[in-house]
């Protein structure tokens, strides 16, 4: 069972920035090729934005070539979620942080082996943290 957190919308205002808070509370999407994460090459955990729950690893983090960072499996897979998404008159798997509910991205059935999936975030959803050794 997932502990979650739960805050006003006026505190998910005052913690984080206007963009954070539009992509992971109000489902937006940064565009692509934009977010600084999408580049990022280093060893470490992307931990979620608002909640600083760990989610996934740089281990598995590959370029998709789509402008958004991507990842073919989470750390734990209880901690993220996935809810049918119908917007925009498309059929879509949003991603969620099971923690706090916070919009993550999407996943797509298109992704490398072992899983065969591509989660495509938002780096706005994610905050990187590096590994020290």
């Amino acid at each position: 069972m997932v502990e979650k957190v739960s805050k006003s919308d006026a505190e998910w205002k005052a913690q984080l920035s206007k963009e954070q808070y539009h992509v992971t509370r109000k489902k937006g999407t940064e565009r692509a090729f934009t977010g600084p994460l999408n580049e990022n090459k280093a060893v470490g955990t992307y931990k979620c934005v608002c909640c600083n729950e760990p989610l996934f690893s740089s281990e598995t983090k590959y370029e998709s070539g789509t402008g958004w960072p991507s990842f073919y499996k989470p750390l734990n897979e209880e901690m993220v979620g996935e809810i049918e998404d119908r917007s925009f008159f498309m059929r879509r798997v949003e991603v969620i942080c099971n923690k706090c509910d916070a919009h993550l991205g999407h996943v797509f059935p298109d992704g490398p082996e072992p899983t065969g999936l591509r989660y495509c975030l938002n780096s706005a959803s994610l905050q990187f943290e590096g590994d020290t050794e």
